[in-house]
């Protein structure tokens, strides 16, 4: 794989993603149906999802692609490729949250290597470069010219005082009861994938989920928090989370800075 072209087109692409949700997002309305697993989804998934399959399609036509929108329709497995939640944090999104991002992965054998997070009503922009380390571009956000990017990289945690974000819209029980194992300084609620960049970033420290997800919504985060030397592991054996698993479904997990003192479930 080409990792400089890779990485432009995914940012291209989620920014090209970004840009047709927002004009969306910003509608006196817009429509929501119900999948067949109950979860809600909007114009703006589908928009997105069409815009940004067809130019992943065009640009690596040999690398398998897995989108949420269209999982229904995947008849082949492999370990390594693209992976895309074209608006992750949909319930974000109609309640008019902002909290809600553009992810684009690249795994490679079950592991995400390469990947862009951007939050278009946040003005926030994450992803991995080349060399697969993470930065953080400020705008203006042109498709056609890199803006000012920041190197990224995971907190020195006080294990006393720890730093921990949890999800706005999928906070339960057992989650808090996980977060009680530990010394924690504040609490950060955050949606979709931003979770995972504000431990890369070194805005926390922990992001523990106890619930429901699917490979879409974390390759992307998982990635540009790798790529800042963070870890993504299962939340019951503490081993690395992979990817390109049957059904595309993840276990529990935890996303840390690695000096975290990670606690069994």
């Amino acid at each position: 794989m080409d990792y400089e072209r890779l990485v432009d087109v995914l940012r291209r692409l989620a920014l090209a993603g970004g840009e047709r949700i927002m004009q969306i997002y910003e509608a006196d309305d817009f429509d929501v149906k119900v999948k067949s697993d109950e979860s809600p989804v909007t114009e703006a998934d589908e928009a997105a999802d069409a815009l940004i399959s067809e130019g992943l399609r065009a640009a690596f036509p040999d690398t398998l692609l897995v989108t949420e929108e269209q999982a229904a329709t995947h008849d082949r497995q492999a370990e390594t490729f693209l992976i895309v939640d074209p608006l992750d944090g949909t319930k974000e999104f109609i309640n008019r949250r902002g909290d809600f991002t553009v992810n684009i992965a690249y795994v490679e054998n079950g592991v995400p290597t390469r990947g862009v997070v951007y939050a278009p009503a946040r003005q926030r922009m994450f992803y991995t470069l080349a060399d697969g380390t993470s930065v953080e571009e400020t705008g203006p956000f042109d498709p056609e010219e890199t803006g000012p990017q920041s190197p990224i990289r995971v907190s020195e945690p006080d294990n006393d005082a720890l730093m921990v974000v949890a999800s706005k819209s999928h906070r339960d029980q057992a989650t808090d009861d996980y977060i009680r194992k530990y010394a924690v300084k504040d609490m950060k609620s955050a949606g979709s994938s931003l979770k995972f960049c504000l431990v890369a970033t070194g805005e926390a420290d922990i992001y523990p989920r106890v619930g429901r997800t699917m490979e879409w919504d974390t390759a992307a985060g998982h990635a540009v928090l790798h790529g800042a030397g963070g870890r993504v592991v299962r939340f019951d054996d503490h081993s690395p989370l992979l990817y390109g698993k049957d059904g595309y479904a993840n276990p529990f997990f935890i996303a840390y800075a690695p000096k975290v003192d990670l606690k069994n479930p």
